[in-house]
């Protein structure tokens, strides 16, 4: 009863992000009552597999003790303290400076905020502001990636490149333009890494010039794409875009909102893509979930520029919970559990193990592509190999593979062109990973029976 009741609670008055309104009226919610480890237990007493971390973001997995305690021991001390009038606490502190000592080069200053969007949103305005302080205000054109994902801010939602966040809310503004995405399965200039990397390359200078050099402020790039499907770009991809922008003189912003803190293997994904970027975007894995929190990074240059352009004067952008103690203080208790505990090295060989599962399954009748780097993997199903063509339209892959999967005890991101996502926790054992691989060939086979699918394929 209390569950009936709860979801029409949820029906009345709770909107839920990026769902459609009446869609989620007809289904009703599914409550998630408790989770420990890489598992979570829904309100009718199933246990499933959470192989997507919630939201790409509970790197650490659920119910560590130590995590919940260094919450609570900040809260007992000193629930808030603002950081505005010169004022702070221990935690952001001693977190600035441990992200600081971590992050790649001189990646030395750090402005917290409450998750990924708004760091992005933080992004566009320090960016700004640090070409009016060089005095070039007319560096104002901000280039991203196709099917790449920014955000859902009103100016991050303009960098997002997904239709689904820009149809009916007026964005991408004139400001913000967009390049093809490396996408290697569809690439039309085929799948051969060096031709990706230099159709990529050109095409970004192309765009600089035909905007006019002396107008670009920033390139934004994530190193794999994530909520436009687990998109991975080739080896070197990132070095050669970021090669560009220093040709141009360009910022280059890594969005890692999603890569780091473990899910593609390092601390940061830009570690093995070799650069260092001019700003860099976290969250998610920074708190493991646990409590919101984001960051943006920047380079000593960045800092110094915005610095002396403002002299005594405040720069005037801040958020009430930026450096938020009790999210700090849970973002260092996940960080020592990631380096610390041995998540990072867990995380390296679950990840290996589950793309070798994945990869599998590529003789499935309905497996395109299989692909991903660390805890973050992708399959694509399409019913025609040869041809790569999509599953039918009708039969609404992204509800209908969820579903299923669900009732088969795994979680998984399925995205509407009939990719499933994985990002499971980095804490998942041989048994969870195999249990992952072995139920989504259960989705898949299941899936291949359904009429829609035998129509096309006979």
């Amino acid at each position: 009863m209390l569950s009936n009741s709860l979801i029409e609670l949820d029906r009345r008055h709770l909107i839920h992000p990026v769902s459609s309104f009446r869609g989620h009226e007809a289904r009703g919610v599914r409550i998630l009552t408790s989770a420990k480890g890489a598992t979570v237990t829904d309100a009718e007493g199933r246990t499933l597999i959470d192989g997507f971390a919630g939201l790409w973001c509970v790197n650490a997995g659920y119910g560590h003790e130590s995590v919940v305690e260094a919450a609570a021991a900040q809260m007992r001390c000193l629930p808030y303290a603002t950081s505005y009038f010169d004022l702070g606490a221990e935690a952001p502190i001693r977190l600035a400076a441990a992200l600081a000592d971590r992050a790649p080069g001189d990646l030395n200053h750090v402005y917290f905020t409450l998750g990924g969007s708004d760091a992005v949103d933080s992004t566009i305005r320090f960016i700004r502001y640090y070409w009016h302080s060089k005095g070039q205000p007319g560096r104002d054109q901000f280039i991203s990636v196709q099917q790449g994902y920014h955000g859902s801010t009103t100016m991050g939602a303009g960098l997002t490149a997904l239709p689904g966040f820009h149809d009916g809310f007026g964005v991408p503004y004139d400001w913000q333009h967009k390049i093809a995405s490396h996408y290697a399965y569809r690439n039309p200039v085929g799948s051969d890494p060096q031709a990706i990397i230099d159709a990529s390359t050109a095409e970004l200078r192309s765009r600089i010039e035909a905007i006019g050099p002396g107008r670009v402020a920033a390139f934004y790039a994530e190193p794999v794409q994530g909520s436009g499907g687990v998109l991975v770009p080739p080896a070197g991809w990132i070095r050669a875009m970021r090669a560009v922008c220093d040709e141009f003189g360009v910022l280059f912003v890594a969005d890692e909102v999603i890569t780091a803190f473990g899910r593609t293997g390092p601390l940061f994904a830009c570690e093995d893509d070799g650069i260092v970027p001019d700003l860099m975007t976290t969250a998610k894995g920074l708190t493991s979930g646990y409590a919101p929190m984001g960051a943006v990074l920047m380079r000593d240059h960045v800092y110094e520029t915005i610095a002396d352009g403002a002299g005594a004067s405040a720069v005037g952008h801040g958020f009430t919970y930026s450096a938020h103690p009790v999210s700090a203080a849970v973002a260092l208790a996940v960080l020592d559990l990631y380096e610390g505990g041995g998540l990072l090295e867990n995380g390296r060989r679950a990840g290996a193990r589950l793309l070798a599962g994945l990869k599998g399954l590529r003789n499935h009748p309905l497996v395109g592509d299989v692909r991903g780097r660390g805890m973050l993997a992708a399959i694509e199903l399409v019913v025609d190999k040869q041809a790569k063509t999509p599953l039918p339209t009708a039969m609404m892959a992204a509800t209908r593979l969820f579903d299923r999967a669900w009732e088969h005890g795994l979680i998984v991101r399925s995205f509407a062109q009939g990719v499933l996502g994985y990002a499971p926790p980095l804490c998942c054992t041989d048994a969870e990973i195999d249990a992952i691989v072995a139920r989504t060939r259960k989705v898949l086979d299941q899936t291949l029976d359904d009429p829609e699918i035998r129509e096309v394929m006979n």
